[in-house]
């Protein structure tokens, strides 16, 4: 029985080790797509920012398209992770259902004004004739989930009288584009860093209009 654990444990182990390599060779995709852009990358760079042998890289990913389209996947599952994380916040808003807001906006905008997002949507959008599955996959689908999940805290605020709405993904729609619109003029669509400052100026402002709309 002892002997059958240990098999287990060790199965365990080195499940977790490939699994962990993988999300490790993904990453240094990303830093190497987002430096260098698709065409100029090469598995050898990707492997030497992992740390792997090339050798390594193929047997989890196969080729330079397919390491593109993983990484590219796992960058925006890890985004919508964090703005989910954030809009999830409004489940308990607490009494002051502004200074939530106004935390849920800094947290989104935050979010979009970081370096690893723009170089996100840089890839993307260099890329999208050659990959065009991708903005269906990592774009499409994770606007209307992050979308979907605000609209449901939306819905649930308006049931207990806190908002005043008719059709919460309007209001989510509405929300999400008062933070990220202002973003994309202010860096220039992400050619220059975004300050704290205004990133707090970008929240207030979105807050300040929602309210005004459906407070």
């Amino acid at each position: 029985m002892t002997e059958v654990a240990g098999r287990d444990d060790r199965r365990r182990g080195a499940q977790r080790g490939r699994i962990d390599k993988r999300a490790a060779i993904l990453d240094a995709a990303f830093t190497v797509f987002a430096r260098e852009g698709y065409a100029q990358a090469c598995v050898n760079q990707i492997a030497a920012e992992a740390g792997v042998a090339k050798p390594t890289v193929y047997n989890h990913l196969t080729d330079k398209a397919n390491l593109f389209r993983h990484a590219i996947r796992a960058a925006h599952d890890g985004l919508l992770r964090e703005n989910l994380a954030t809009v999830a916040r409004l489940a308990d808003p607490g009494t002051d259902l502004r200074q939530t807001l106004l935390a849920v906006g800094r947290d989104l905008a935050r979010t979009g004004a970081d370096e690893r997002t723009w170089a996100l949507r840089r890839l993307l959008h260099a890329e999208a004739a050659r990959f065009p599955e991708l903005l269906d996959d990592a774009v499409d689908q994770d606007v209307r989930r992050l979308t979907e999940a605000l609209a449901d805290r939306f819905a649930r605020l308006a049931l207990g009288g806190r908002l005043h709405l008719t059709d919460p993904t309007v209001a989510a729609e509405q929300f999400l584009a008062l933070v990220d619109g202002p973003l994309e003029s202010r860096s220039r669509y992400g050619t220059r860093p975004v300050t704290a400052a205004d990133q707090e100026q970008i929240a207030n402002a979105a807050v300040q209009t929602f309210i005004a709309a459906f407070g």
